[in-house]
């Protein structure tokens, strides 16, 4: 056997590490954005666990609204009320959930900045409010039009204020979540 003297062994060739990486790198970067945008569809199960998000005022902007499903960790569907904001920003929100017997709990947006979201998506099953004010409201819209299931009952809004809002949510998603003032810890549910 003979040995090449000229090869490093043990040590990492940047350019051939920067030739695979990099086009990875992009790719996977490239599928994430398509996913958020919706333009991808992303396969999830939901936990099968119901949390409650509360807030004292929700104001969102590219608001839509329709029935949907989720699956479930049983091999079933959950029914949701679909909810989707472009953009919106929640004044003193809390979010809890038990687990094991304990009570998690985030809160976030109460010193003044509220927390804000983009692309916000928000499944739930049950949602109260002391007032909902709607601007430019379309009811009846087809879902399909909005996302949705294509035939089914939609509406949609240029913007939405909710006041006191409790939602008991399956599953949520954001662009980008920003919690100024974030705490979490145990105990207390919203």
């Amino acid at each position: 056997m003979s040995v090449d003297s000229s090869r490093a062994q043990g040590k990492v060739k940047w350019r051939r590490f920067a030739i695979v990486a990099v086009p990875a790198v992009a790719i996977a970067g490239i599928l994430v954005g398509l996913t958020a945008e919706g333009a991808l569809a992303s396969s999830i199960s939901v936990s099968g666990q119901e949390f409650t998000i509360t807030a004292n005022q929700l104001v969102g902007t590219g608001f839509a609204q329709f029935g949907g499903s989720l699956p479930n960790s049983k091999n079933g569907q959950t029914p949701v009320i679909v909810s989707t904001m472009k953009n919106a920003t929640l004044s003193h929100l809390c979010q809890s959930v038990t687990v094991l017997g304990l009570t998690i709990r985030l809160t976030a947006g109460a010193g003044g900045s509220p927390a804000s979201a983009t692309n916000l998506v928000v499944d739930a099953n049950d949602q109260t409010a002391s007032s909902a004010v709607f601007s430019n409201l379309s009811i009846g819209q087809d879902a399909g039009t909005l996302g949705g299931p294509a035939g089914t009952f939609g509406e949609d809004a240029e913007q939405v204020t909710i006041n006191n809002l409790v939602q008991h949510t399956w599953y949520t998603t954001a662009g980008t979540f920003t919690l100024p003032g974030l705490s979490l810890g145990f105990g207390g549910s919203c």
